[in-house]
């Protein structure tokens, strides 16, 4: 088992496979603590499915990189999803389903109907699921991943505190002076970025477990904000980390396999907290 990991890390693209889902495990912890105390875990599991839809779009039009519409499309969709939902007569939950039902919906379609790929299930399974085979993180891809993931980390450390603040008591922070509404949407627009750097690893229906398990799981053994917030990055790294290695190990799909350790980290949390109270 120690030679054949030996042995895959000496090839780069493994090496660049790890990184990135550190990367994307750190990144998607840090707001996950903000979404679930906001109540809006769900928004991942939506905008997951609009950049599957603009994927199929990029696809059918065959763009050579499909990050130029993914991102933008996600993007203008968070921003749509937590401004519009506030004010509109679908509100919250319901509107979170009805697009991201519609966006997977028409996503599927157009590649079976435009599709030159002779592959279309394969596609659409690793795309669903993330991609079985570590070969698939191109070069380019880590890059991109590398530049949004320093961006992310930068901007969550400069507005550490008034999205504290946002996250605890909007009403308050407005009072104070703070624009709730102009950091809501920065918030909106790291979590579109944190669903397309993390499609090509976990795919985009498992990306809201990596919001969301690290998150409930820190909330088990500490009360504040910024315990929660440390605990949630450590035991997001350590079981991306740890999935991505089981992966490489025993072949299975490295999103599935992040997923699972997950789980299983959310159980033994559960099980110490109760022993802890």
């Amino acid at each position: 088992m120690i030679q054949k990991l030996m042995d895959a890390f000496q090839f780069p693209f493994v090496r660049y496979a790890v990184i990135v889902g550190v990367l994307i495990a750190l990144c998607s912890s840090l707001l996950g603590v903000v979404l679930v105390l906001k109540r809006f875990s769900f928004i991942g599991d939506g905008l997951s499915h609009v950049a599957f839809g603009a994927m199929a779009i990029a696809s059918v039009m065959n763009l050579t990189n499909d990050m130029l519409l993914i991102l933008p499309v996600t993007i203008i969709s968070a921003v749509l999803l937590l401004k519009g939902g506030q004010n509109a007569k679908i509100k919250g939950d319901a509107a979170i389903a009805m697009i991201s039902v519609s966006a997977l919906a028409f996503g599927y379609l157009l590649m079976n109907i435009f599709s030159a790929s002779p592959n279309i299930t394969g596609d659409v399974c690793s795309t669903l699921f993330g991609s079985k085979s570590l070969l698939t993180l191109t070069s380019d891809k880590v890059i991109v991943c590398y530049i949004l993931s320093f961006i992310v980390l930068i901007v969550f450390t400069v507005f550490y505190n008034k999205i504290f603040a946002v996250t605890f008591d909007e009403n308050f922070a407005k009072a104070s002076g703070v624009r709730a509404d102009a950091y809501n949407l920065l918030i909106a627009v790291i979590i579109a970025v944190i669903i397309v750097i993390a499609m090509n690893l976990v795919g985009s229906l498992l990306i809201s477990a990596l919001v969301i398990f690290p998150a409930l799981s820190s909330m088990r053994l500490f009360n504040s904000f910024k315990g929660v917030t440390i605990c949630s990055v450590i035991l997001s790294v350590v079981c991306a980390f740890t999935g991505i290695i089981i992966s490489i190990i025993s072949g299975t799909p490295v999103g599935s396999t992040i997923v699972a350790v997950q789980v299983i980290v959310f159980g033994i949390c559960s099980l110490a907290g109760v022993l802890k109270r």
